[in-house]
């Protein structure tokens, strides 16, 4: 599995295979087990077809690494649409998700900070909240120092949040300094190929290293998001929820769209809040592929999926 792991990985940057597959009608179809859509139409169809079954949802325009500050304003203006579509469906359970480097963080710092400060402004005003996305090691620190300078602005506590990957050595005292500042953080695994100086290159260990962030997380007395279809690390964190009378409604399990539904809908039937992350857009092949890499298993499912069409 490392080696199938490292291949998507490698595709997902390559440019040629992203452009045919984008633009592809069989792209599309394979795409469309883990994308809600091209459209933010189609997105908010999604959430709201996900609000009917109990479970939340975070939204999430597809794009990273723009290349002119006009990209990275064009990101934004589809996040401050999906914004307004949040504030005008009260009863909706939603928020948003988004990249730095979708923001310009590679042209600019400053244009990204501006850009998600602006997204954050709006947040505020539609009663929501906006997830800083993890990217690569080399964005971490940069990551961190912009969520908590956007967190500390007055009006903003509780709109603003960010990600942690388990799979980072330096994972512990980050969530240390972060739930210090009282911010809210999706713990996941992590899905990016990094150096073993700097991530656990096993797979145990990066669960050994999930569970006991996870029980950092869940007794910072803040509100969290355990991001994992894993049912060890979940019966872990359930268990570990009763043996310390947690109440179950103060923190939230998030999962991918497309990804072990079933789980989903039973989370929501034991009484567990649930979030979805919901991603949609044209520029879905690096996300698709990640997804693949994060188990390939996935691939045989989707061929499977196409065969029976």
């Amino acid at each position: 599995m490392p080696i199938l792991r490292s291949a998507f990985i490698a595709l997902s940057r390559n440019a040629a295979l992203r452009t045919f597959s984008e633009r592809s009608q069989l792209g599309r179809r394979m795409s469309s087990r883990f994308v809600a859509g091209m459209t933010l139409d189609e997105v908010v169809h999604a959430a709201e077809a996900l609000q009917r079954l109990g479970i939340a949802s975070t939204l999430d325009s597809l794009g990273e690494n723009v290349t002119t500050p006009n990209e990275a304003r064009h990101s934004a203006d589809i996040y401050h649409r999906l914004l307004d579509a949040i504030q005008t469906r009260p009863t909706m359970n939603a928020n948003v998700s988004v990249k730095l480097t979708q923001m310009g963080m590679d042209l600019d710092p400053g244009l990204a900070e501006e850009i998600v400060s602006g997204l954050v402004d709006h947040a505020v005003a539609a009663n929501t909240f906006v997830r800083v996305d993890m990217e690569g090691s080399e964005y971490t620190k940069a990551t961190i120092d912009m969520v908590r300078r956007l967190h500390a602005k007055p009006g903003n506590r509780g709109h603003v949040g960010i990600v942690i990957q388990a799979y980072l050595h330096r994972s512990q005292e980050d969530i240390r300094t972060l739930t210090g500042d009282g911010i809210r953080i999706r713990l996941c695994k992590g899905a990016y190929k990094e150096p073993s100086n700097l991530a656990f290159p096993e797979k145990k260990d990066v669960d050994a290293n999930f569970v006991k962030l996870t029980h950092q997380l869940l007794t910072s007395g803040i509100y969290h998001g355990i991001a994992t279809h894993d049912e060890d690390m979940i019966s872990a964190t359930r268990k570990f929820v009763r043996e310390n009378n947690i109440d179950p409604k103060t923190f939230e399990f998030q999962m991918l769209y497309g990804i072990r539904r079933d789980l989903q809908k039973s989370l929501v039937h034991d009484g567990y809040n649930t979030r979805v992350y919901v991603p949609f857009g044209t520029e879905w092949y690096p996300y698709f592929m990640r997804r693949l890499a994060e188990r390939p298993a996935n691939a045989l499912f989707i061929a499977k999926s196409l065969l029976k069409q």
